[in-house]
């Protein structure tokens, strides 16, 4: 095997203390059990998937239990613990750091500390925190400062604001509609075009993002400050404001889902991911073997494996070694 070359833009991590916490809480997000991760399972991992290096993020369900002083004590610790992953391995860990969404005052203060302090390569966001989505009016103060950061800003589900249905486990399909609903609350908000320096990397592909992307466009005929941008983007899809957003492939690279990603997305805003270790290590194998032989350009396949994230985080790039 050669020198793994890929940056995974979705992998999870799962400090010890966290754990400790979530198992005291009796949670199990997405409705399975939480993984168990370590430094050394996770190279082990990368290792076999040709990946150099992984950018850590919390999942779902994130600090924020309705308390805003203890999620912001457990942000603090979770990225202080992330931060010492990375500067032990920085060629083989970047870390996207946690806030305390809807804690607007917090999020701002851990996210000035996280970037300037622990160098964080961006922030990770649920897409509804306490049923609020992104482009809900009260988050803007916090939109505005990564706007100016220029900041990178993973997206990733959260349980929906709404009951479980029995049977039907929240990864499923909830997840997908979780991150598509945050989606079209940022651009039916304006949020899109007011902080256009923030750069959003959608989870799974988008959700359900790629695949209603005309109904997308159609509701935003509805609305007269956007519906010009909405009928450009009808009669050329490079006008589309779905083409501002990052979409990573974790568990979406598929034959089925590509061509919708391939035919919404901006190939130059497509990332590689896994969702590792909250994905079965056999579901991992099984869409990898999918991406790897659906037929892409090898330029195209080169940009999603690296070289497009390489371009969100510069200190990655081998002329910076």
């Amino acid at each position: 095997m050669g020198r793994p070359y890929r940056i995974d833009t979705h992998q999870h991590i799962v400090p010890p203390g966290y754990a400790r916490w979530m198992l005291e809480k009796g949670i199990h997000p997405g409705g399975i059990g939480l993984p168990s991760w370590s430094e050394r399972s996770a190279l082990k991992f990368m290792d076999r998937h040709d990946v150099q290096t992984g950018i850590l993020s919390l999942s779902t369900p994130g600090v924020y239990f309705g308390d805003a002083a203890e999620a912001r004590r457990r942000a603090r610790e979770i990225n202080e613990y992330s931060a010492e992953v990375v500067a032990a391995r920085p060629e083989r860990f970047g870390f996207f750091a946690t806030l305390t969404l809807p804690d607007v005052q917090g999020a701002l203060a851990e996210a000035q500390y996280a970037l300037d302090t622990l160098l964080a390569d961006g922030i990770v966001l649920l897409a509804n925190n306490a049923g609020r989505y992104l482009g809900d009016p009260g988050f803007e103060p916090l939109l505005e400062f990564l706007h100016h950061r220029q900041a990178v800003v993973f997206i990733h589900p959260a349980e929906l604001p709404a009951p479980a249905v029995p049977g039907i486990p929240a990864f499923a399909a909830d997840f997908m509609l979780d991150t598509t609903r945050t989606a079209i609350s940022l651009i039916l908000s304006g949020a899109m075009e007011k902080f256009s320096g923030i750069r959003f990397i959608l989870a799974h592909a988008g959700g359900f993002v790629p695949y209603i992307a005309h109904r997308i466009l159609l509701t935003m005929l509805n609305d007269k400050d956007l519906a010009l941008s909405a009928l450009a983007a009808l009669g050329d899809k490079k006008q589309s404001v779905l083409r501002r957003f990052y979409y990573d492939v974790a568990l979406s690279a598929s034959p089925a889902a590509l061509p919708s990603l391939l035919e919404v997305a901006d190939p130059g805003r497509i990332t590689y991911g896994t969702d590792f270790p909250f994905a079965p290590s056999a579901a991992i194998d099984f869409l990898n073997l999918q991406y790897e032989n659906y037929p892409l350009d090898p330029s195209l396949r080169a940009a999603i494996d690296r070289g497009n994230s390489e371009a969100l985080f510069p200190r990655l790039r081998p002329d910076q070694d």
